[in-house]
């Protein structure tokens, strides 16, 4: 029977920049918040507390993790590595925007925005097709693409972690979008069913493969692109919830992820933590396996909190 051997997360976008580009991509965001709102957002105070060099020296944390589950793949040799995390108008737009799908091609390029060509990455088109009909069958509504334009595959939350933590592009993808951005969204109970759902299918689906899931997000961050028109809390631009993680991630290093799947859309939206969805998503199939919990870093310069993790599904 084929098996899920290892479970990764980790925050993206500004993880994956040096601490020295940080200040240049939040005036990029701050201006995409301008344009959408016709006002500047504020500066939030604790920017000023920060330094490069502590930046430079807490953003270590977060790359070893990085690395770290860079180096577990390469041990792990898995058949294919399911990557999930939500799309922002870049493959999936307003004319399409599903809660839940899957890209059941034979491969695709990874592109970084504003750019084009990029690595080309095989897709394991029989897991996908296999996760579909199986999804499907269980009641969950899952959308499905043959093809991205240009064959290019724009997600921030897929492409640019793909390139980092498997940038030899060895291992055959699946790639699952479950959606964060654009309300309404699916609801926290049903990510944790869904990742539940997947291991169930994993572990029926005859052969001998072995699959490890990785979940692309979060943590805390209100940037310009946050569904602003339906919050209704009290954080600003650039404010980061770390209680709200830090209670998060104690609850996944205890084994109790499924606590997680009680909170609701409104406690993700209220705390800054709507791409947590793909966190959870993983949580429901990796069940009560604790974490390990490899960074949490709040970066204010950077509008986020950043975390890695690793789950250990074999021994």
């Amino acid at each position: 029977m084929s098996k899920l051997v290892a479970g990764m997360a980790s925050s993206h976008a500004f993880t994956l920049l040096d601490p020295e580009k940080w200040d240049e991509y939040r005036e990029r965001n701050r201006a995409g918040y301008k344009r959408r709102y016709g006002v500047e957002p504020p500066v939030h105070p604790k920017i000023a507390e920060e330094s490069l060099e502590e930046n430079r020296r807490r953003h270590q944390h977060v790359s070893s993790g990085l690395d770290f589950l860079r180096q577990k793949l390469k041990e792990k040799k898995p058949d294919a590595l399911i990557l999930v995390g939500d799309d922002q108008s870049e493959n999936f737009k307003e004319d399409n925007l599903p809660q839940v799908a899957l890209y059941v091609g034979e491969e695709f390029l990874a592109t970084e925005r504003g750019q084009s060509g990029g690595i080309c990455y095989r897709s394991h088109a029989g897991l996908a097709r296999d996760l579909l009909e199986g999804l499907v069958e269980r009641d969950f509504d899952v959308s499905f693409s043959n093809s991205f334009a240009n064959s290019e595959l724009l997600s921030h939350a897929h492409a640019p972690i793909l390139k980092t933590i498997a940038p030899e592009a060895d291992i055959p993808v699946v790639l699952l979008f479950v959606n964060a951005i654009h309300m309404p969204a699916i609801s926290p109970g049903r990510c944790y069913r869904l990742g539940k759902a997947i291991r169930e299918i994993i572990d029926r689906r005859s052969g001998a493969e072995r699959f490890a899931l990785y979940a692309s997000g979060g943590l805390s961050h209100f940037t310009g692109g946050y569904p602003w028109r339906y919050y209704q809390g009290e954080y600003t631009y650039g404010s980061i919830s770390e209680e709200f993680d830090r209670r998060a991630l104690e609850f996944m290093r205890r084994g109790e992820g499924e606590k997680l799947s009680g909170l609701s859309t409104r406690d993700l939206l209220d705390h800054g933590d709507i791409e947590m969805r793909s966190w959870i998503t993983l949580l429901g199939a990796v069940g009560k396996t604790p974490a390990k919990v490899l960074a949490y870093e709040p970066f204010y310069r950077a509008i986020m909190g950043m975390a890695v993790t690793y789950w250990e599904l074999e021994n």
